[in-house]
């Protein structure tokens, strides 16, 4: 009873001290970062430590995210070997290089010692190829082996999100070995699920969950209730197809092979989870062609990630222009068809957008592929046709009502038909064209999609309006 009293107040101060971090709004609190900040500029290390001693490597991401370029390294300088590493896997890009760059590499290799393999990756890879190196050496042995071997595979590749600290016994071990084994090491994983069974040149054999080795009596061998490990992940496997197997199979962790199926490491699926996020995020970024860009950029930079995808709309816009110049007669003598051609041009680019976006997490997430594509082609077109025929209704209504001219009710109504199934169209054709051709759909649909919106809208608008009125 004690003991759970013990507990219950552990949890409650934890609760309290979360409480004294975050406001409602999940933002850190301004007088948290007050106190940290007097602390800093005081260069009151025991208070320092003090605040930050029960932060969570997340809690200690957001508290460096929140603080100024000049106070996250005196923080770090003040905190010295005391500062948790890890929480340098939270926080943007830029702001993990200002930090890193600013420290001795033997303070970053003496620090990652205590990192899991998985994080020390992540810190290292953005390294310059000969601080990489420098900090590898001062490392033991066979951690240095190891890290090598997972910075060796290619960026976003399940061997740069595994973890090499796992638990692997031989098949003819007994139950109670195994127990003793874990019982007796020093170096196991601070946590895991499951036990790995291997042959003498470590290539997987199968697995044990936990559960059932405390289900299974001492004198019973390794082999005989191992089961076969069935979604053992390549370790060149890109991580996005990895977090796909664990989606797909409700995995929580999962053997990592090599190219001759020896078990080199494990992923989890807390690091599943960062990779979804991630995915997530660029696939959303290069959807509004910014590419990976972060909030810790700097002006110059943000401003050169976004000229070029803006310099492609500029040219997609003359396009665009060029199709009015065609009518400007058209425009001279109906001057209502300049007010109301924004319109059916606006309507196709947000129809197409919606079909964009739908094709392009469809295809991310391999929902969408050539046996169902026919399919879903024709049910964007439908979708296209019926949201024009509404549309066209309602805006044909307003625009005779507003001009009190039923011609330019019925023209844009036309107008409006046509380009909100080409939209559709463009929507979900585009992305597949470019997803066929090896382009990434997410990063380059957005501005070929509204190309064809608005060429197509002024093109159909401007010319049913120049053959009715017979604009010579």
């Amino acid at each position: 009873m004690e003991g759970q009293d013990e507990r219950t107040t552990g949890a409650r101060a934890a609760e309290d001290h979360h409480a004294d971090i975050y406001g409602e709004d999940g933002a850190v609190l301004s007088s948290f970062l007050a106190r940290i900040g007097a602390a800093i500029a005081d260069r009151d290390t025991l208070t320092l430590k003090h605040e930050v001693d029960d932060l969570h490597q997340s809690e200690l991401g957001d508290l460096l995210e929140a603080l100024h370029p000049e106070q996250r390294r005196a923080l770090v300088e003040l905190l010295g070997a005391d500062f948790d590493f890890s929480s340098l896997t939270e926080v943007d890009e830029a702001i993990r290089m200002e930090i890193v760059d600013n420290l001795p590499n033997a303070q970053i290799a003496q620090a990652v010692q205590e990192l899991d393999s998985d994080d020390a990756v992540y810190i290292l890879e953005d390294l310059e190829k000969e601080d990489q190196d420098e900090i590898l050496s001062q490392l033991p042995f066979t951690e240095r082996i190891r890290l090598r071997r997972s910075l060796d595979y290619p960026e976003e590749t399940a061997g740069r999100r595994m973890q090499t600290e796992f638990v692997a016994v031989p098949p003819f071990w007994t139950i109670g070995q195994t127990i003793d084994y874990m019982r007796d090491d020093q170096n196991l994983p601070e946590r895991f699920s499951q036990i790995f069974v291997i042959d003498p040149t470590f290539k997987l054999l199968g697995a044990i969950d936990l559960d059932q080795i405390l289900r299974t009596r001492r004198s019973v061998k390794v082999e005989e209730v191992m089961h076969e490990t069935r979604h053992a992940i390549p370790a060149t496997m890109d991580q996005e197809e990895a977090a796909r197997e664990f989606e797909q199979y409700d995995l929580l962790s999962a053997a990592v092979v090599d190219e001759n199926e020896r078990l080199v490491g494990v992923l989890t699926i807390d690091d599943v989870v960062d990779v979804i996020q991630q995915e997530a995020e660029e696939d959303l970024m290069r959807m509004g062609g910014v590419g990976d860009e972060e909030l810790s950029d700097s002006v110059f930079s943000t401003s050169r990630s976004r000229v070029p995808w803006l310099l492609i709309n500029l040219l997609t816009a003359f396009l665009a222009a060029s199709v009015i110049s065609l009518f400007d007669r058209t425009i001279e003598h109906i001057v209502a068809l300049a007010v109301l051609m924004p319109i059916v041009a606006g309507m196709g680019g947000n129809a197409g957008s919606q079909t964009m976006t739908v094709t392009v997490r469809a295809l991310a997430t391999k929902d969408l592929d050539i046996y169902n594509a026919g399919r879903i082609i024709r049910r964007e077109m439908g979708v296209g046709f019926i949201n024009g025929i509404v549309f066209a209704i309602l805006i044909g209504i307003v625009a005779a009502a507003w001009f009190r001219d039923p011609n330019l009710g019925g023209i844009i109504a036309a107008a409006m038909i046509i380009n909100m199934f080409a939209a559709a169209l463009a929507g979900i054709l585009i992305p597949l064209l470019l997803d066929r051709f090896k382009v990434d759909p997410a990063v380059a649909s957005a501005v070929f999609v509204t190309t064809v919106t608005d060429v197509v809208g002024f093109f159909a608008f401007l010319g049913i309006a120049t053959w009715w009125f017979g604009v010579p």
